[in-house]
């Protein structure tokens, strides 16, 4: 069997300074790791940015059937060991956001922090079901019209959202289905009752009131024991892309309060 059930290393890129902390993004499907372009140019301020494919993701290799959680987060941290040895943010999106609190427990004192977005707690998942019928219904192409659905009906129609839509679609060509469908197989797995509860890093939840996992932002909220959360008024699931400069202010603000805003 292959390393972390992967058929190799993780794509990822870099920037910022080689001497800063590490700052970790992990996006969320059916994006790839474009979508944290506003964070990665403002965070590498302070942060050396790194930013991660996930399995089958155009520029990431394929994933094995079996695929885990815990696979994806080893993978992740291959990454980090190859940048950096010093403790890092972690900064999720969505699927992301599972990916990163799994990191989190893998290596709990290698984490200073985390921030999650897109992110709620429900006792049934149901949201990997349907996205792996998308997947198998329209192959490939699903991804265009499910990124539309992780912005605000507001900002979907905007041509700024048609050209993130695009821009992942592009990269169809070297993206795959069944690696993609793997992942939402493994987040189909109930989560252990561990993975919120023992999670005692500081983390931000940012959630985008015209996201469809907002209402479940509260019930992640209470099963976290040193966590907070802000609402983006009118943002959606990919909150991120949305409101850049109100996403950035509030991680900037936890950051500070918590020490974790390196000096330039």
């Amino acid at each position: 069997m292959s390393r972390h059930r992967l058929d190799g290393p993780l794509y990822y890129e870099v920037m910022g300074p080689t001497d800063a902390p590490p700052m970790f993004f992990v996006h969320p499907n059916p994006m790839d790791s474009a979508c944290w372009i506003y964070q990665m140019a403002h965070f590498s301020t302070w942060y050396r940015c790194i930013a991660v494919d996930l399995p089958g993701y155009g520029r990431s290799p394929r994933a094995e059937p079996g695929l885990s959680m815990t696979d994806l987060a080893d993978a992740c941290w291959d990454v980090l060991d190859e940048v950096s040895d010093s403790g890092a943010v972690l900064v999720g999106c969505s699927v992301g956001s599972y990916v990163v609190q799994h990191m989190y427990h893998r290596r709990p004192a290698s984490t200073e922090s985390l921030v999650l977005s897109g992110a709620g707690w429900r006792e049934t998942k149901a949201f990997p079901a349907k996205r792996i019928a998308g997947y198998q219904e329209h192959g490939i192409g699903y991804r265009y019209g499910y990124t539309l659905e992780d912005f605000s009906s507001a900002y979907r129609g905007t041509p700024m959202a048609d050209w993130f839509a695009t821009l992942f679609s592009e990269r169809n060509s070297t993206a795959d289905v069944g690696s993609i469908i793997a992942t939402f197989e493994a987040l189909a797995e109930p989560d252990p009752e561990w993975l919120q509860r023992d999670l005692k890093a500081p983390v931000l939840i940012l959630t985008g009131t015209e996201d469809g996992t907002h209402p479940a932002s509260g019930a992640l909220l209470e099963r976290l024991p040193n966590a907070e959360l802000v609402a983006i008024p009118g943002a959606g699931h990919a909150c991120q892309l949305e409101q850049p400069w109100r996403f950035d202010a509030e991680m900037i603000r936890f950051l500070r309060h918590h020490g974790q805003l390196p000096a330039i």
